[in-house]
């Protein structure tokens, strides 16, 4: 029987140990290792006061089958409606015989996607669309001189050397300054001018005025609005666990272990033990002081600067060294507001509880605030609020560096700021506030620039080692959607069970500029 450490209990972890345990619990020993208490990684759901706040918000939408396949299996759709959906009588796809989510906790929810950027007192769609409304918001000159720097990015196409370059040949100079540039400089704490085209290229893909007007089109002409034809960033409608999600991978958690896994938390990996081209053993702190786990083959998704920097015994080349100690991160900060009301009116004709503005997340485009989104978790699922119909649960996401003056802020004069941007931009009164909650997180963002150009030459070195695999959103320093993860996750336990030494296909997922554009046929 192998050995198999994984390390990192989030979503390509925890898809990994299942997979590996699928047909085949008697061939592997599985131990995953945990740093922290919780399951799920940033994909966890944080309970506060009868109120959950769900990091970073996420939505359970794929264009690969296997996964949403996977999903399903583990949380069966919801056969009748939800709450909201009830009393609002919204109508939603329901799945023949499939649990009533007002009786049973293991279900998944059908919700619609909507979020909108908030620039200057106006709601946008996001993406932009050339509507009615966006024309009113922007006033007629604006919209002309918008609609001339298209054209003008049409005809003369700039290299594609940085992030701003690639956003100004797909929306034009005058739209990239609006709704792209402050907002891309608070995610990363760097200008455009300074990123790599590469993030734009796996998370916008193929996104464009030109796909917005193609998706646009598809609706007048009766198009499935669930089609897998569309970009990620136009569906309008995803799944959803009914309590976040974390709980569906505390379900997987849970799952693994009834096959076999062990599960420890509290293990956080320190060193990684190197000796004649593998990995015999990582050395964790844990509260019982230094533990060390050996194994046969070791699957990590934790920070490929701190896998690469922890190598003991066959320390990595100085230029290997140099290049992880080098790769950036952005940080992450929500802080949860239990509130009264919101200060937005609902101008929508979608019906929401107490007539809240329907959005999921709100893009804050405003530079005179550090605040880059807001969720809105009513929205996500009723059964995330204690109390849906009278407070609204917010979660303020701000973007950061580990060690800055922000993240050093106290809880409570964190909290004090995010109220006073609220307040500042007329979302909420000061008086409304009845409750909140900070949470941080590390290394939630890893970012493309500084050392990131040369970052072959770190993955060329990993794969060197025979029984090592790397897999997840930090573990590839790629940001991966979810089931980009779980992809590199459910790949690798292929390759482990063959046998096959080759890592490309791990690597490869989250590449192809096809993959969010198109379904495979």
């Amino acid at each position: 029987m192998k050995k198999i450490v994984i390390i990192g209990a989030g979503p390509a972890g925890l898809t990994a140990a299942n997979e590996l345990l699928k047909n085949s619990s008697e061939e592997y020993e599985i131990v995953i290792l945990e740093e922290s208490q919780d399951i799920g990684g940033i994909s966890k759901t944080v309970r506060y006061n009868g109120n959950r706040m769900d990091i970073g918000g996420h939505r359970f939408f794929s264009k690969n089958d296997e996964i949403m396949n996977w999903w399903k299996e583990l949380m069966p759709l919801q056969g009748k409606s939800s709450f909201d959906d009830k009393k609002l009588r919204r109508r939603k796809p329901l799945s023949k015989g499939g649990p009533d989510p007002e009786k049973e906790d293991n279900v998944m929810l059908v919700r619609d996607r909507v979020s909108r950027i908030y620039y200057r007192g106006h709601f946008f769609d996001y993406p932009v669309r050339m509507s009615a409304s966006t024309i009113k918001n922007m006033g007629f000159f604006t919209t002309a001189e918008a609609g001339l720097s298209y054209a003008k990015a049409s005809v003369r196409k700039k290299p594609e050397t940085s992030l701003e370059n690639f956003y100004i040949n797909r929306f034009g100079k005058k739209l990239y300054s609006m709704f792209f540039e402050g907002y891309t400089e608070k995610l990363w704490g760097r200008h455009p001018r300074d990123i790599s085209a590469d993030w734009g290229s796996q998370r916008v893909k193929g996104l464009s005025i030109k796909a917005v007007i193609k998706d646009v089109a598809s609706k007048v002409i009766g198009t499935d609005r669930n089609s897998k034809n569309v970009e990620t960033s136009l569906i309008e409608q995803f799944w959803y666990p009914k309590y976040g999600p974390g709980q569906l991978w505390e379900l997987a958690a849970e799952k693994a272990c009834q096959k076999g896994a062990k599960l420890l938390k509290g293990y956080k990996v320190k060193n990684i033990v190197c000796e004649d081209g593998k990995i015999t053993s990582v050395v964790c702190d844990t509260a019982d002081g230094e533990k060390t786990v050996s194994g046969d083959i070791f699957i990590s998704s934790m920070p490929v600067k701190d896998l690469v920097c922890g190598m003991t015994g066959n320390i990595p080349p100085k230029n290997v060294l140099r290049i992880a100690e080098g790769l950036p991160y952005r940080d992450f900060v929500t802080v949860g507001l239990l509130v009264k009301k919101l200060d937005l009116k609902n101008k929508t004709k979608i019906r929401t509880l107490g007539n809240i503005v329907p959005d999921c997340w709100i893009y804050v485009q405003e530079t005179k605030v550090k605040l880059g989104r807001i969720q809105i978790f009513n929205n996500w699922s009723p059964y995330m609020v204690k109390d849906p119909e009278h407070t609204v649960w917010i979660g303020l996401e701000y973007f950061c560096t580990e060690g800055d003056k922000f993240w050093n802020l106290t809880d409570r004069q964190c909290i004090a700021l995010a109220k006073r941007e609220l307040v500042k931009m007329g979302i909420i009164k000061s008086c409304d506030v009845l409750d909140a909650h900070r949470e941080k997180v590390k290394k939630a963002y890893p970012a493309y620039f500084d050392t990131y150009a040369h970052i072959d030459k770190v993955i060329e070195y990993l794969d060197s080692f025979e029984n090592l695999f790397c897999i997840g959103r930090n573990g590839q320093h790629r940001y991966n959607n979810m089931d980009h993860s779980m992809l590199t996750a459910i790949k690798t336990a292929q390759a482990i069970k063959s046998g096959s030494c080759d890592r490309h296909e791990i690597w490869n997922v989250n590449t192809e500029k096809d993959y969010h554009e198109t379904k495979g046929k």
